[in-house]
């Protein structure tokens, strides 16, 4: 009949004893080990001891004619490298996965953040690859209501959006401004209008105008000024188109509207009374705590757009 093995489960003290009992057999005996060890020689014959008493087998043999090991002393060393190295080897996957960052990091972003010079977000996504390489990227377009939706249940792990009104489940970090204008395209009855005229004279509540379809600063700056939504849109494309057909006003990005401005096919509305500015922010659900990798590109976000943040004070 087998007998049982004494030590059910390996602790501290046991892989701790088998290190102090692999030193002294490289150093060839108690003695030898104790400059290695930095302990004395009776500490070491306990230690070894305690070990072949845990064990239930004698492992060397010591006296007047040296230390030398015993038959089951020369297995258990080979166990105990064994175990050792696989210690070892756990250690360094752990270090190795704490080192590396892989998954899929899902991305969110509201129109037109490639056309803003202050948004920096193609400098964040390309710090991020370079420290983690092995990380794929799902990247999509929705509105801000969309996007805070999907980041507080967990289908999304970070989002870019105007800030609007703050969810209290979301955790929201300022990158930049973006101002808008309002516009009008080529063919407007207001297209020629001079300039000098003011918010009155325009009587922009007799216009159409083409606005966002979901809560948002351009709704609330519509509102302000008094006109009435004729046309409702999901993104800054369709918005861009409605002005151009010169039927309709509606605001834009200073940076969106530059090219229609050379081409002379748009016009701002009393830019001075009109133009409002947004904070975009990165927006992460507050629990449960964002995974490290969703961390990771938070942090490079703020690096990207550290310079940005104290230039136009946003807060």
């Amino acid at each position: 009949m087998a007998k049982r093995a004494l030590i059910q489960s390996l602790s501290n003290v046991d892989i701790r004893l088998l290190r102090i009992f692999m030193t002294v057999t490289e150093c060839g005996g108690f003695a030898a080990s104790e400059l290695e060890l930095d302990i004395g020689r009776s500490t070491i014959s306990k230690h070894v001891s305690d070990l072949e008493l845990r064990i239930g087998l004698k492992l060397c043999n010591r006296g007047p004619s040296g230390f030398a090991l015993t038959a089951e002393g020369e297995k258990v060393l080979e166990a105990a490298h064994k175990l050792m190295s696989s210690i070892d080897g756990f250690q360094s996957e752990i270090d190795d996965i704490h080192s590396k960052l892989t998954g899929t990091l899902r991305i969110g972003l509201f129109d037109q953040s490639s056309t803003n010079p202050d948004a920096r977000i193609h400098d964040a996504i390309r710090h991020f690859d370079m420290v983690a390489p092995d990380v794929a990227l799902d990247i999509a377009l929705a509105p801000p209501s969309t996007l805070e939706a999907r980041v507080t249940d967990g289908t999304m792990d970070v989002a870019v959006v105007p800030i609007h009104r703050q969810s209290s489940l979301l955790s929201y970090t300022p990158l930049y401004l973006e101002h808008m204008t309002l516009y009008c395209g080529e063919g407007h009855a207001l297209f020629d209008a001079p300039e000098e005229l003011s918010i009155a004279d325009l009587k922009l509540g007799t216009q159409k105008y083409a606005g966002y379809a979901f809560n948002s600063p351009n709704m609330k700056a519509g509102r302000q000024l008094g006109i009435k939504r004729a046309a409702q849109v999901q993104e800054e494309e369709a918005l861009s188109l409605l002005i151009q057909s010169g039927r309709y006003l509606g605001f834009l990005a200073d940076h969106v509207a530059e090219t229609f401005l050379r081409k002379g096919t748009v016009r701002p509305i009393a830019p001075n009374h009109t133009g409002y500015s947004t904070t975009f922010a990165a927006i992460t659900r507050k629990k449960p705590e964002p995974d490290r990798k969703t961390l990771e590109f938070m942090s490079c976000l703020r690096a990207a757009h550290d310079e940005v943040i104290n230039r136009l004070d946003v807060s």
